[in-house]
């Protein structure tokens, strides 16, 4: 396996931008605002020929006893457990702190290979600054820069000497029988409707900050995990709020991270808060979904908080309001309690399935014939429009390309009628289908009269 190594320190001091720097990636979230990172973030790193784990964690405040510092404090020291090497991240320029101290004293104590990272130390190689962090007890302090690059790679060699573990060439993901990598499976929703408590219910394990604070996650967290054979990729997402209550730069770049989960995602599982039923902003994350093409599964988590006629209200809503989502399945379950996770896993796979299902040509083109047999395109003028056959133009989502004469007088409703026709024989669920539409090229018009 490869190995794991994690970036600790006091907020603020360019973790982040160091996780990005060996990463060769965005996906940690950089701004000049403490305690910005909070849950820990993973990310694939290599030096050289070597491959590595990278952990970002939040800032750590080891004997903080409440609040999300405290949340935070627990995340940091799990990455440590499972770390093979860790890089105590200082700042340089700032100078030493009660705080360093405390850190230190924690990870003296844990029994890690640990490594003291000097950051900002730009110019400062050999400079006095650097003194006083010796008094910390970790060793030689090294000098780096994380935003210019300088120091990281000796830094890296060191934290990977002797724990570098002999690599098979031909280790490869795990895949699924049809020779398919882990399924991406995006979670996403408002703020505080329960994302990262349902991942830590699935892994059995506080893997993410899940505290009664709306907008706890700022980045997309990425967790692998395995159930019954099958690999997925969860991804946690940071809860959407809308634009006018979205003030600090921060909340913008979580916007962005959750549209790019969105965006990469194989599934995405939106879910909706049954105490505060279904918003626009729930709207708005179906809508990014289904404009990315991805596979839709709704959840209504905390269903076990409301009463029947609630039920009955929320069933409509979101009949009314996410009426472009009919093909989703919805489903009701309770993270915290555990309820209705088997078959949210059934309506996960389907989805997916359905998503990527292969369809033939000749079958395509015998649904079309009887689909226009039962009913015929409306006559438009002198136009009737023609359609000859059809073919399978792309996967997740499925596209289904259908060739004929004057297909541009075909109208949406007819377009729906055949969308019905395909999925209906297919059996597709959860997936958003596009039908194009292509004139046959017919050799007489250009010619000379």
């Amino acid at each position: 396996m490869k190995p794991v190594i994690a970036l600790v320190g006091r907020p603020n001091v360019g973790k982040s931008t160091l996780f990005n720097r060996l990463t060769g990636t965005r996906d940690a979230i950089v701004a000049d605002y403490a305690g910005l990172t909070r849950d820990r973030h993973y990310g694939d790193a290599r030096q050289g020929r070597h491959e590595f784990i990278a952990i970002d964690t939040g800032g750590f405040e080891p004997d903080c006893t409440s609040g999300i510092f405290q949340e935070m404090a627990r995340q940091t020291r799990q990455a440590v457990a499972e770390a093979d090497a860790v890089i105590f991240v200082v700042d340089v320029r700032a100078g030493l702190s009660a705080q360093d101290h405390d850190i230190a004293r924690f990870l003296r104590t844990a029994n890690k290979r640990v490594l003291l990272a000097a950051n900002k130390a730009e110019g400062m190689k050999d400079g006095p600054q650097l003194a006083e962090f010796y008094e910390l007890g970790i060793g030689e302090p090294h000098p780096i820069s994380s935003a210019h690059g300088q120091g990281i790679r000796s830094l890296i060699e060191a934290a990977l000497d002797d724990l570098f573990p002999e690599l098979d060439e031909d280790d490869e993901p795990p895949r699924d029988e049809n020779g398919r990598g882990p399924t991406r499976l995006a979670i996403a929703g408002r703020p505080n409707v329960g994302k990262s408590t349902l991942i830590n219910t699935w892994l059995g394990e506080e893997r993410l900050v899940a505290f009664d604070l709306p907008g706890t996650t700022r980045d997309a967290i990425h967790v692998p995990f395995e159930r019954d054979g099958k690999a997925y990729e969860l991804i946690d997402t940071a809860g959407l709020r809308r634009k006018g209550k979205v003030f600090e730069a921060i909340e913008k770049f979580s916007v962005v991270k959750t549209l790019q989960a969105i965006a990469d995602a194989n599934v995405v599982l939106l879910l909706i808060d049954a105490t505060e039923g279904v918003s626009d902003q729930d709207a708005h994350i179906a809508g990014y979904a289904l404009d990315a093409g991805r596979a839709v599964v709704i959840a209504i988590n905390k269903w076990d908080a409301i009463d029947s006629y609630q039920r009955e209200l929320l069933q409509r809503s979101v009949e009314q309001r996410l009426a472009f989502l009919r093909f989703a399945p919805v489903l009701h379950i309770s993270a915290k309690r555990r309820q209705g996770l088997g078959p949210l896993w059934k309506a996960i796979d389907d989805s997916w399935a359905s998503a990527t299902r292969k369809m033939p040509t000749p079958v395509l083109t015998r649904i079309l014939g009887e689909a226009v047999q039962y009913q015929q395109p409306k006559r438009v003028g002198a136009y009737r429009p023609k359609l000859r056959y059809a073919h399978q133009g792309g996967q997740n989502p499925p596209v289904v390309v259908i060739h004929g004469n004057a297909v541009e007088h075909v109208t949406e409703v007819y377009k729906r009628y055949l969308e019905g026709r395909i999925r209906e024989h297919f059996k597709l669920v959860g997936t958003p289908m596009r039908i194009e539409l292509k004139s046959s090229h017919n050799p007489f018009t250009e010619r000379d009269s």
